[in-house]
């Protein structure tokens, strides 16, 4: 699998005109390889800082990631007041995203019944959803 994410990863950047090097290559490998999901960019730096061999600067992990986002190999979480998160997409399921105004948690969630109502409105005003990003923004009840 990482063979092929590798692949891939090459190609798009020979679609943005950019070379293939070791320091991007170790971005994409962090980003893909990791465990650990919803991190802004400079917790990836320092986890590539911090593990790899190979020295890269922040702005080459913030450049690397905005063409990820781009090609929708990473999924960029906005409206946080700490910034930016990004999450792997390749092989990981479409899932939405409540985030909790008082702890920063963010919960994971599909629910199939709303994905098919979405299609249905934009089906209604003459559209065809081809990519969406469903945020909801909750705190607790008792709060």
């Amino acid at each position: 699998m990482k063979d092929k994410s590798m692949i891939l990863f090459k190609k798009i950047l020979q679609s943005e005109g950019l070379r293939y090097t070791k320091q991007r290559e170790v971005v994409w490998s962090e980003i893909n390889g990791s465990n650990e999901q919803h991190r802004n960019a400079d917790q990836i730096y320092l986890s590539i800082i911090n593990k790899s061999k190979v020295k890269v600067s922040r702005a080459t992990v913030y450049r690397t990631i905005d063409v990820l986002v781009k090609h929708n190999l990473v999924k960029k979480i906005d409206g946080l007041e700490n910034g930016s998160l990004y999450e792997n997409r390749l092989d990981r399921k479409h899932h939405d995203h409540m985030i909790c105004l008082e702890t920063g948690n963010i919960i994971e969630f599909y629910n199939k019944e709303l994905e098919l109502l979405q299609d249905q409105i934009a089906e209604e005003k003459g559209y065809k959803i081809v990519r969406h990003v469903h945020q909801l923004f909750v705190k607790p009840i008792d709060s």
